[in-house]
């Protein structure tokens, strides 16, 4: 039987037996989600060719042997279209930013709730880069310090292109790590006219992720 094009196909890059199988439970039972398969160290999915099979992956860091941060930093290199979302223990800021540089678009911690993990991998497909909130505060943190910190007489960073008042109401939201979901209900309108306030503000600011919106936002 065919594929739907509408269906995310996930891979879980996990060494704990028991939130892999937690996990691909949840994928059992989601709507518009499949668990195509599930790996226990870097080096098995890098053998399985989950470049080529998946949408999606979940990438733990804490792997036997290449760490999380190095398979995502491959993966990439082999497709440079795949989505991966990191999904961890560690909050602390050199990891995360470790795992941006290596091409991750997301970073989620293993407690998110799993109906949030759902939806963050739905935002991730639709162009998000999903951060749980204390990610999403830590990132923030980080730039908003270097801001402070520029030398004396550096030039500030070229002004922003006009933004509409809804625009920079999404943008804060953003920045706070909100989901689409909740940035619409908070803002009271639909998840389908955020997206397209998103796609206005990307092209404003000549970026192409919520993370290059919200360091280009802050750094002025």
């Amino acid at each position: 039987m065919p594929v739907s094009p509408d269906l995310i196909r996930v891979a879980l890059v996990e060494d704990d037996s028991r939130i892999r199988a937690s996990l691909i439970s949840l994928f059992e039972l989601a709507d518009g989600c499949r668990c195509v398969n599930a790996f226990a160290s870097a080096e098995e999915a890098l053998a399985g060719a989950v470049a080529d099979i998946a949408d999606v992956v979940l990438m733990d860091i804490n792997l036997p042997g290449r760490s999380g941060i190095d398979c995502v930093a491959e993966l990439k290199r082999r497709n440079p279209a795949l989505l991966v979302i990191m999904l961890t223990v560690y909050e602390n800021a050199d990891k995360i930013f470790a795992a941006l540089r290596a091409g991750a678009s997301g970073y989620l911690l293993k407690r998110t709730p799993p109906a949030e993990l759902l939806e963050a991998i739905r935002d991730v497909r639709n162009g998000g880069s999903p951060m749980s909130s204390l990610i999403a505060r830590k990132v923030v943190a980080s730039f908003q310090d270097a801001g402070a910190a520029r030398p004396a007489g550096q030039a500030p960073a070229a002004a922003l292109p006009p933004l509409t008042p809804r625009e920079k109401d999404i943008l804060d939201a953003l920045a706070k790590g909100l989901l689409y979901k909740e940035i619409a209900e908070l803002v009271g309108i639909g998840a389908t006219t955020v997206r397209t306030h998103l796609r206005h503000i990307y092209e404003k600011l000549q970026v192409q992720t919520r993370t290059e919106a919200v360091v280009k936002y802050l750094g002025n």
